[in-house]
């Protein structure tokens, strides 16, 4: 599945993004507005991302919409942020299917209402035969969970007898984190200055190439996306070796 667009591709060309997407609160308090104007402001700002990795040839992407530790906010905040994950999935599912894009929700759902889970239920089913491109939505998600959840899979496989532990490798415990049959996290993106990846994605980003950035994320745009991209172009990716030309590096 693919957002690329018509024209050469770019050289190293990211084909998987993540985003922490941050700043909402700042973002909405610069402008004496309330912390839900600015979650308002950032659910629209994901259509337009959407967009513009489809016509940059970006396969995958993925956003970090609510963390398993955004539940200690205010109740009243996580009431907000709840009804605006609903009323995106019943407003954009459809615009993604028409536009052949597949979205995938990430993380626990057991804390989310039945009326919530069925929403992601359909949004997912009605997009699940999309061809142009991946959208993967991360909530109720965080990175300690995911691993610690594919390690217990792998747990119930051995004793049931149906695994050794010997087969439990890099590459099989990579099979059942979530994402498994997505391209790897090529580009991680953070808005809002903070330089920290907040338990997102912690085995799929393992050799992802961080970009930090200043701008809220209501503000980050098609600008701000090239600038991460052409930051991401000039990275040296050796993956533990070393540049073309110099010795393999040791394990």
């Amino acid at each position: 599945m693919s957002f690329r667009g018509a024209g050469e591709e770019m050289q190293k060309q990211p084909r998987h993004i993540a985003i922490i997407m941050d700043g909402n609160g700042r973002w909405a308090a610069s402008r004496g507005l309330s912390p839900s104007a600015g979650h308002k402001a950032g659910v629209e700002r994901i259509r337009d991302l959407l967009s513009a990795c489809r016509e940059r040839g970006v396969d995958v992407l993925t956003l970090f919409a609510f963390s398993s530790e955004n539940w200690q906010r205010p109740p009243k905040e996580v009431e907000l942020l709840m009804s605006l994950f609903h009323s995106y999935l019943g407003r954009e599912a459809r615009r993604m299917r028409d536009e052949g894009v597949r979205l995938r929700v990430i993380g626990r759902r057991d804390r989310f209402s039945p009326r919530l889970c069925r929403a992601i239920d359909d949004a997912e089913a009605v997009t699940a035969d999309g061809e142009h491109g991946t959208l993967v939505i991360a909530a109720d998600y965080g990175g300690q969970w995911d691993i610690a959840q594919a390690a217990r899979q792998m747990a119930a496989e051995v004793a049931a007898g149906s695994r050794t532990p010997d087969s439990i490798t890099e590459e099989s415990f990579g099979d059942y984190v979530s994402l498994a049959e997505l391209p790897p996290v090529d580009l991680l993106i953070r808005t809002s200055g903070e330089q920290r990846i907040s338990n997102f994605i912690l085995w799929q980003a393992a050799y992802s190439e961080f970009y930090f950035t200043d701008t809220l994320w209501p503000d980050f745009g098609t600008a701000e996306l090239d600038a991460a991209i052409e930051a991401y172009q000039c990275r040296d990716r050796r993956f533990g070796g070393r540049s073309e030309g110099g010795l393999a590096a040791q394990a």
